[in-house]
Parts: C-alpha cells; structure tokens; sequence
C-alpha cells in the first residue's frame, strides 16, 4: 500500500507552485528552495533503497492503471499552473516576484513539463504521445521527442551522442554542445525518417516541421493575450527547463562509454553505461527517472517497475543534490572522476 500511494508526494510540487506565485518577496522562491535546498539536505541523511520487486508484483504493477493516471494528471496540472503563472506575471510585482515566480515555472518545466513527458514519450498509446508533445510545448523542447527516444537511446555513452557528457566536460560547454546538436540531430533523424518512407521533407509530413509551427503560434498566441514582457518571462522560463533537463543529461552518462566493437559500432546498451541513483525522494519526485540505469537498458519499461542493477555505477546522492554539485566544475570534477576511477576499478571490464 504505501508503494502504491508514494508517489502521491509528487503534488505537493503542483501544491508548493501554487503557494508562490501568490507569495511576495522571498516566498515567490518556495518551490526553488524545496526543490534544490530542502530535498538535496534531506537526501543527504535518509539511505538509498536499491530494493527490487519481484517479478510477479512487476507483472501486476504494469497493468495497473492507477500509475498511468498519476502521469496523465500533470498535464493539465503543468498547463493550470502556467496559465496561473502567465495571469499572476501581469500583476503589480516586484523583481524579486517576477524572478520568483519565473524560476518557480522553470522548475516546473523541467519537472513537469520536460521529465513527464519523457515518461509518457516512451509510451505506445497515441493519447500519451499526443500529451508528451503537450507537456514539450509548453517548454518550447518539442525536438526532444523525436532526439531523446529515436537518437539519444540510439548512441546514448558514445561519441555520435550529444546528450552524452563525456570526461572532464564541465556543464556549461555541455549544455552549448547538448542543446545545439540535439536540436540538428532531430532534423537529421526526421530528415532520414521521411527519406526512407518516400516522403518530401517540406511538407506537413515532417514533424520536427509542424513542431516549430506549433511552438511558433504557441508563443504568439501567449503575446497576442498578454503582452510582451510576459511572454519574454515565458521563454526564459522555458529555457531554464531546457537547462534542468540538460544538466540531468549531464549528470545521468558522465565519463560513461560503450565498446567500439567494430569501427562505428558499439555494444549494446547496459545499465553500467549510465549512473543510477536509489536516493528515495529524488526518485519519487520525478517519477523514478533517477533509475536510470534500467531505464536504458530497457527503455519501454514504465518508471513503477523500474529495477535497480548491482553493476551499475551509483551516484553519491540523489538528483537535485547532484544538478547543484555539477554546477561547480572543480568540485564535480574532484568527486564524480573519483567515482568513475573506483568503479572501473571494481569493474575493469566495462572500461571501454
């Protein structure tokens, strides 16, 4: 039962949101705080748990649709807060408010509006696909969907992948190089995708096309009802959930590489090519995602049956603590090349 209902404290986010969009001063700041103060300190003390279910739960909690709905309410949940977000910015505020409640959108967008629909965008029903595509408009990362499931899991720990950060790499070039050239490597994927059906690339056909239509009226569309300086603090809102889930991309393969089998082609994907983390509240809060390492290796499995593997190289703490230990090159770089060197030591055979 408490399994079942966990994942119920993912609201108190929508719950916290809600609360500082009408706070003043350093309240408009409450979901920032809870996100990146209160969660990394508390995951500082409380013990990982790398307990599996067993294959017959596994079986029972994939079919039960109480964990789809979960997922399917922070739709319209991520697109009420936004509207609240866009009704509250043209209010008389200060600047203190506006950056609050500007940050308190960008969490939720890499939260919400990026990380569920990275869930929903593994998924084969057309209704979760069409709500992934959703959740990715209201952030302006559209591409993501075609990049992350056809590209990113593709050549995921090796050199042909953006999204993968590589050894003494600090975040901020990182973000440069994953942002610009997971972006192409959707157009070269749709590009390639609709060569191979007979398709013309100008046409309504190509998706990555209808994408930057959609996101173009989308903005447009929040200018038309608002004004400018609103919809300026939407797109910066945007970009930092464009940042969160690159700073998650960072952190999720760092100094992590697959075999060259053969020129240009590289082992299979396992769950030692990418860091795991089982710090309980970075994992309930965002749906799992922290195992990471299961979902490569089999990324149709839903984030309640997600497994943790003895192999695979585990985090010093969970997400949010780690997103904030990234942003601080030196002292990244002194414990994560710390922790790349003790596992390839207990595991000489996964160095590539």
């Amino acid at each position: 039962m408490a399994r079942k209902f966990k994942y119920l404290w993912v609201f108190l986010i929508p719950i916290i949101a809600f609360i500082s969009f009408y706070s003043q001063g350093i309240g408009s700041f409450m979901l920032f705080i809870f996100a990146f103060g209160l969660i990394p300190l508390l995951e500082l003390f409380i013990q990982p748990d790398s307990k599996n279910i067993s294959k017959i739960e596994e079986e029972i909690l994939k079919e039960d649709k109480y964990y789809d709905y979960l997922v399917y309410m922070i739709v319209p949940i991520h697109y009420g807060l936004l509207f609240l977000y866009l009704y509250r910015l043209q209010s008389d505020l200060t600047w203190t408010e506006i950056i609050g409640y500007t940050i308190c959108m960008g969490v939720l967008n890499g939260v919400f509006g990026i990380n569920v629909a990275h869930e929903l965008g593994h998924r084969v029903k057309p209704h979760e696909r069409i709500m992934a595509k959703l959740l990715l408009l209201s952030t302006l990362y559209m591409h993501f969907y075609i990049e992350h499931n056809r590209g990113h899991h593709k050549n995921v720990s090796t050199p042909n992948d953006p999204a993968s950060s590589r050894r003494n790499e600090t975040v901020y070039t990182f973000w440069f190089r994953s942002i610009i050239f997971s972006y192409l490597s959707a157009w070269k994927l749709e590009y390639q995708r609709l060569k191979n059906k007979n398709l013309p690339f100008w046409s309504l056909q190509n998706e990555m096309l209808r994408f930057q239509i959609f996101q173009i009226l989308w903005v447009l569309t929040i200018y038309f009802f608002t004004n400018f300086m609103v919809t300026i603090g939407f797109v910066v809102a945007a970009v930092m959930g464009w940042l969160l889930l690159e700073t998650v991309n960072y952190i999720e393969h760092y100094g992590l590489a697959r075999k060259e089998i053969q020129p240009k082609i590289y082992e299979r994907v396992m769950p030692h090519h990418s860091w795991n983390s089982n710090h309980v509240l970075g994992r309930i809060f965002l749906f799992e995602l922290s195992r990471h390492s299961d979902h490569h290796y089999k990324a149709s499995r839903k984030y309640q049956i997600l497994n943790h593997h003895e192999n695979a190289p585990q985090m010093p703490t969970g997400y949010p603590g780690m997103m904030l230990l990234a942003l601080i090159p030196p002292l990244w770089f002194y414990v994560m090349n710390k922790q790349i060197d003790n596992y390839f030591h207990q595991h000489p055979n996964f160095i590539s």
